[in-house]
């Protein structure tokens, strides 16, 4: 009986790219996904320079840098007033890495590159259109009921990663508390083309204005760019797509020229499991902890998850560490995101969404300025994205 197989549940990124680590480590890997392909809804598609060797030791940066594009810049833009501040990480970064850039890269595109890694691996299952609906949890192996086709089936685990979104089933299965708030906000994702460039806005920029405000992001070589911003939830959500021509026509000049691609709504929250693991079960990604998606740290914190966890858990499988390394994957990983994820995005959610403070507004934009006019000073700022990381777990001691 095969107790040293991984059933990871959801086919993101961070399950998928978890996949690969293990499969590439000799561990037999199944993921489970209830959707019939990958999620091309817009999502996150920024990945800060810090998680770029973590991409590479798994083997799909130079894909994943031919599919999208590295980017320096970062622009702060003061709608009202028109001020543009422009910072660039090259120069702060330099010295502590090899690629002081961010990957500008759809989620999807992401997905879809380790989707391909995997399948030309024997030791890799991808099943599609199987929905779990719980596990049962035993000594040396857990048990997840699933539903495919209208019929029940047990998929047997030694172990199993739960990489399926805030509304995990894998983390309500084992009660595990889902605590933090709720942004009483609605997001609107807006994937659209056309040359934002020409009206001055960077490979990445900070719209800030409490009306306005958003993120403007280029997604690709083709002039395709994402907008995101907020809205009441007293505005239907069933007429988000009217209302998002009367938003563009807002911000940008009469009479420009832009397509709209695609949109997603949705809510905004800053919550974290009370664990990342239960025994034979683990959590990772979205599942463990989500925030808003200001300065792009949800995947980014995602992907640092499964950089540490697939080479913990493959050393446990192989009976070369105790299971005891499963429980400091949980301690920190946790920490790094309540300590450093969450409170960085909801800073800058504030930031770019909600400055009607004139005053606090013209003191971070005078800080701004200053770390403009001294790239030696960007440094700190550029390396937040760092502490969100947590380094391997093997080579450390355990804890006493």
């Amino acid at each position: 009986m095969n107790n040293k197989n991984v059933v990871i549940v959801g086919a993101g990124p961070s399950g998928l790219l978890c996949a690969l680590g293990l499969a590439k480590a000799g561990i037999e890997v199944t993921v489970l996904e209830r959707g019939h392909a990958l999620n091309h809804s817009p999502r996150a598609m920024v990945y800060h320079w810090a998680v770029l060797d973590g991409l590479e030791k798994l083997g799909v940066l130079d894909e994943a840098t031919e599919a999208g594009f590295l980017s320096s810049s970062l622009q702060f833009y003061v709608f009202k007033t028109g001020e543009r501040i422009h910072l660039d990480t090259r120069e702060p970064l330099k010295t502590l890495s090899r690629t002081p850039y961010n990957l500008h890269l759809g989620q999807n595109k992401l997905g879809e590159i380790a989707l391909r890694h995997l399948q030309k691996l024997p030791n890799v299952t991808i099943r599609w259109n199987i929905e779990v609906t719980g596990l049962t949890q035993h000594e040396d192996h857990v048990v997840l009921h699933a539903l495919q086709d209208d019929r029940q089936e047990d998929v047997r685990a030694g172990w199993v990663i739960g990489t399926d979104g805030a509304n995990s089933i894998i983390r309500r299965s084992q009660n595990l508390g889902f605590d933090g708030t709720t942004w009483p906000e609605r997001f609107v994702a807006t994937n659209v083309r056309g040359d934002f460039a020409k009206l001055g806005f960077s490979n990445a920029t900070m719209m800030l204005d409490p009306d306005v405000g958003a993120i403007v992001a280029r997604i690709d070589n083709e002039n395709l760019w994402r907008v995101t911003y907020c809205e009441s939830l007293e505005l239907p959500e069933e007429q988000v797509a009217e209302r998002i021509p009367k938003y563009f026509e807002k911000i940008l000049p009469k009479s420009t020229p832009y397509e709209l691609v695609q949109y997603s709504p949705y809510r905004m929250h800053q919550r974290a499991a009370e664990s990342m693991r239960v025994g034979r079960v683990l959590l990772a990604g979205d599942a463990a902890h989500i925030t808003n998606p200001t300065g792009g740290l949800g995947l980014t914190s995602g992907l640092f998850d499964i950089f540490v966890l697939h080479e913990a858990l493959a050393a446990v499988i192989k009976g070369e560490v105790d299971e005891e390394i499963l429980d400091r994957y949980s301690q920190e990983r946790l920490s790094a995101f309540l300590e450093h994820a969450s409170p960085s995005a909801s800073g800058l959610k504030q930031l770019v969404y909600h400055c009607s403070d004139d005053a606090a507004l013209e003191q971070q934009l005078a800080g701004l300025r200053h770390l403009q006019a001294h790239p030696e000073l960007q440094i700190a700022m550029f390396s937040a994205a760092k502490n969100v990381e947590s380094p391997s777990l093997l080579k450390r001691k355990p804890l006493p």
